[in-house]
């Protein structure tokens, strides 16, 4: 592909993500709608609107007429006219989600997985649960993959599983390319907390400002939205957020440290004490705005969810308590609204988003 038809290319699926992510945020729009949210020329939205609906992503729905001047064509998205699947790798639990193209969750399903899983184990379980979504429902056609949210650490760029915490039989495994083979569908995978702020970003569309996704669930890991888009880091191994060291003579961590956020809090839960672990959490959340200076923080994860009133209140108190935060830094603390769903509807968005959002300006 010569460099000029690459700037076509990009252009013309910045274009299209840029309208796209209209149709996912307002129920119903116009032309002068997508100029206004985008600074698209009226003719380029034109263009992209056209290309939609031949390829039945949106539709019309409508007409507008207004007391004065044209009437105006109104359109909608096509939720139904795409799919993905997403599923989140937990250490004891894979959880299958199917995910419309406006981002919501139609079919949620979780089932165990056997102690210390192999990697045959886990394609076994994947292909078994995709098969029981898709022959229950009529989306094979429209499914446009598989997103993979896994334990790290792991290689996002390349689909490799480097030596996933907790699990003796995935070091450097090329999960992208076997899983693509054993299922027969496009696979995207990358780090669990990364797929699930991915989803929070996608539900709160373009209000959502720089934020953090904080996951407890065996392990603690923390997934970064930064300046528009997901934060890997340069190995794509951002998120260890549990293994950032809180008590310097603690106990011995798994990761090899002594005293990390993830140990000392494990301990507190394991005691029977949510308020205590509660609290080692949010003494690193306040670390963690320190650092990045957050808009947006939201907490998820089954551990977290069993005790989410008493999390939430501990990590609001923290932040709102630090005495060196002025009024003007505020940072807003939530639950998830998809609970469970985060991390799986998240990998599902991925595989939508790789389509139908934003084109990396490293293909450009």
């Amino acid at each position: 592909m010569t460099r000029t038809t690459a700037d076509v290319t990009f252009l013309r699926g910045y274009n299209q993500a840029l309208v796209m992510a209209v149709g996912r945020t307002v129920r119903t729009f116009e032309r002068a709608t997508v100029v206004t949210a985008t600074g698209l020329t009226p003719q380029a939205v034109s263009k992209v609107i056209a290309r939609l609906i031949a390829d039945g992503l949106i539709r019309t729905a409508g007409v507008r007429r207004p007391t004065i001047g044209k009437p105006a064509v109104v359109y909608e998205l096509v939720p139904d006219s795409r799919y993905a699947i997403g599923a989140h790798v937990a250490r004891r639990t894979l959880r299958l989600v199917l995910v419309d193209l406006a981002g919501t969750v139609h079919h949620s399903a979780v089932r165990p997985l056997p102690a210390d899983f192999t990697p045959e184990q886990l394609l076994h379980a994947l292909k078994s649960g995709i098969d029981a979504i898709t022959d229950s429902t009529d989306v094979r056609g429209r499914l446009t993959g598989v997103g993979l949210g896994m334990i790290g650490p792991l290689d996002h760029e390349h689909g490799v599983v480097r030596d996933a915490h907790g699990l003796r039989h995935w070091h450097d495994v090329p999960l992208k390319e076997i899983a693509e083979a054993h299922l027969g569908l496009p696979v995207h995978l990358d780090k669990d907390v990364t797929a699930g702020i991915t989803a929070e970003a996608w539900r709160h569309g373009g209000t959502f400002g720089d934020a953090a996704l904080i996951m407890v669930e065996s392990g603690i890991g923390g997934g970064f939205w930064l300046g528009g888009t997901a934060h890997r880091g340069s190995h794509t191994n951002a998120g260890e957020f549990g293994h950032t060291v809180v008590q310097l003579d603690g106990p011995l961590c798994v990761c090899g440290r002594h005293g990390c956020l993830e140990i000392v809090h494990n301990q507190a839960a394991d005691a029977g004490d949510p308020a205590r672990a509660a609290h080692v959490l949010a003494v690193g959340v306040v670390n963690l705005l320190q650092t990045l200076d957050l808009a947006h923080v939201v907490l998820a994860g089954a551990d977290l969810l069993r005790h989410a009133d008493v999390y939430l209140a501990a990590v609001e108190k923290a932040v709102h308590a630090d005495a060196r935060r002025a009024e003007w830094l505020t940072t807003d603390v939530t639950v998830s609204s998809l609970g469970a769903d985060v991390i799986a509807a998240g990998a599902a968005m991925q595989v939508l988003d790789e389509h139908y959002g934003i084109p990396a300006l490293a293909q450009h």
